[in-house]
């Protein structure tokens, strides 16, 4: 196998990824998750929502603590012999059998003293053992273990709450409990305790008053239960929320990455088609229908498919140019070489070596304009544009051809008119060696086909967002039919008393290449005069302004 056509492992096909196993699949997958929890947790946290539940139950259990003081009050309030109030310890038993029977709610009665008078969990006096029954919830499902489990995740992580844990003696007196003491004070208040099962529970007290005189203080208390359903009810409610969103969040993120992954998987398989294939058999798929980015991408893969096409092609042309235009001076070397190694007559001999002379000066030339043809693509591909005054590059060309014509026989030189508007610099972004090189291109074609004493006019125009230069000559103008052959390459229509070989026909080829690079046109026509014959060759340059 030819070293040219070894086959690396860089040009095996690709192993492509099926499209649900896309990294993209699985980023879009985890973006939208991640996006769609962050929401979800904020509303599972539901600590504001607890707290005004709470709040609410503490508000009730106030309102409920004072109208049952001042039932006590109405019904265990006596007067002693000195005429002080106090509470019956029997008859605030009695009352509390009455009101606390079926409410839910504890209720503890301490004196002014701060012991303990009436317990609605031991109605049996002070002093007996108290019974603590402690209520298991009656809910179990999945909603209410995912809360607990949540809690203790959070707990873990966040921590406990800030909340005093609930204890309680056997023989139980005011000081245990600080809203009792308030309410001994004549003040109602109100705590929040967390039980040894991580449960809560609210308790309120509120004073036990007689004409402003604090008889005992009426401590209410109940666990919360209620406030765990209600918390465990919304929770439930948005895990279904999320249950459903998460669903339509992955169908839909699966959706979205199908529309971006399966394209540019395809995009990615044909280009290695591309690049595998033998002839151009392949194609890139055409998603400019979409109007996104991926319709972007595939015209581009389009258009630089088919500009590396162009491309081949153009060096294929080039190189079958190439060999064609070498062979024919290396033919007449190798012909006058031939013959003048036979030839005895120095005067041959003298003209099949100028013969030589001038293939060796004509390959030498050709090689020359075919190796900067040749470079003209990477160097305009790599070079950075710089502003370019136009006018005072026409007019420093213009100079240069003038000196260069002073030692000529006067009349045998061309004259050059340059017509540049006045106060009005044109500026493009572009290279400005590669424009004077179009322009010294067209100026030495005008001066090569103008008469003796003829002129060459250059003038400039500006059309919209363009920029044109226009050179104008006296000359024969161009043959019909060839207004687009005259930027072929070695294409070449020289006159007839010109020397040959002097031009390699590459110059307006080379010129035309420039101009587009710039993204401009360069176009050739012919001058008529009045009486439709041909005065003159015109060729315009159009290049876009800064």
């Amino acid at each position: 196998m030819k070293e040219g056509f070894r086959q690396t492992s860089s040009s095996k096909p690709r192993r492509r990824r099926r499209s649900w196993r896309s990294p993209i699949t699985r980023r879009i997958l985890i973006i939208n998750m991640v996006t769609l929890l962050i929401p979800i947790l904020g509303l599972l946290h539901l600590d504001q929502y607890r707290a005004s539940l709470i709040a609410s139950e503490l508000e009730a259990l106030t309102v409920q603590g004072r109208a049952f003081a001042l039932s006590l009050v109405n019904v265990a309030a006596l007067s002693n012999e000195s005429g002080e109030d106090y509470l019956n310890p029997l008859a605030t038993r009695q009352q509390m059998r009455v009101l606390f029977s079926d409410t839910g709610v504890r209720a503890r009665v301490f004196s002014r003293s701060g012991e303990l008078v009436a317990d609605s969990f031991a109605l049996t006096g002070a002093g007996a053992e108290i019974q603590v029954v402690e209520l298991v919830s009656s809910e179990s499902g999945w909603i209410t273990r995912f809360g607990h489990y949540y809690e203790s995740f959070r707990a873990l992580v966040l921590g406990d709450d800030d909340l005093p844990p609930y204890q309680e003696r056997n023989e139980q007196i005011a000081d245990d409990y600080e809203e009792v003491l308030s309410a001994l004070a004549g003040e109602s208040g109100g705590e929040v305790r967390i039980d040894r099962r991580r449960r809560l529970v609210l308790s309120v007290a509120v004073p036990v008053q007689r004409y402003r005189q604090v008889l005992g203080g009426l401590m209410l208390s109940k666990g919360g239960d209620d406030v765990a359903r209600a918390v465990e009810a919304r929770r439930g409610d948005s895990l279904i929320v999320f249950a459903i969103a998460l669903a339509v969040t992955v169908m839909l993120s699966f959706y979205l990455a199908s529309t971006i992954a399966r394209p540019i998987h395809r995009l990615a398989r044909a280009a290695d088609q591309v690049r595998q294939g033998q002839g151009r058999v392949y194609e890139i798929p055409d998603f400019t229908n979409r109007g996104d980015e991926i319709g972007d991408l595939s015209t581009a893969l389009r258009e630089m498919t088919n500009a590396l096409w162009a491309r081949l092609d153009a060096i294929e042309g080039f190189a079958a140019d190439v060999s064609h235009e070498i062979k024919n001076p290396l033919s007449s070397l190798r012909s006058a070489v031939e013959t003048v190694s036979r030839v005895k007559d120095p005067d041959q001999q003298r003209r099949l070596m100028s013969i030589i002379v001038e293939d060796v000066e004509r390959l030498d030339r050709l090689i020359s304009d075919i190796s900067d043809a040749s470079r003209l693509d990477a160097e305009l591909s790599r070079a950075e544009m710089e502003e370019v005054d136009i006018g005072l590059l026409l007019r420093t060309l213009v100079e240069v051809h003038e000196v260069s014509g002073l030692n000529e026989m006067d009349g045998a030189r061309p004259r050059f008119e340059l017509a540049l508007p006045e106060g009005m610099p044109f500026y493009i972004q572009g290279m400005e060696g590669r424009l004077g090189q179009v322009f010294r291109n067209i100026i030495a074609n005008a001066v090569t086909f103008s008469p003796p004493g003829g002129t060459i006019k250059l003038r400039t125009r500006r059309r919209e967002n363009m920029f044109d230069v226009i050179v104008e000559d006296e000359g024969p103008g161009l043959p019909e039919g060839k207004l687009e052959a005259v930027f072929d390459r070695f294409y070449s229509e020289r006159p007839a008393d010109e020397k040959f070989g002097t031009h390699s026909g590459l110059g307006l080829s080379i010129s035309k290449q420039i101009v587009e690079a710039h993204g401009g046109q360069i176009r050739a026509d012919n001058l008529h005069g009045a009486d439709g014959h041909v005065r003159g060759a015109r060729f315009t340059v159009s290049l876009p302004l800064d």
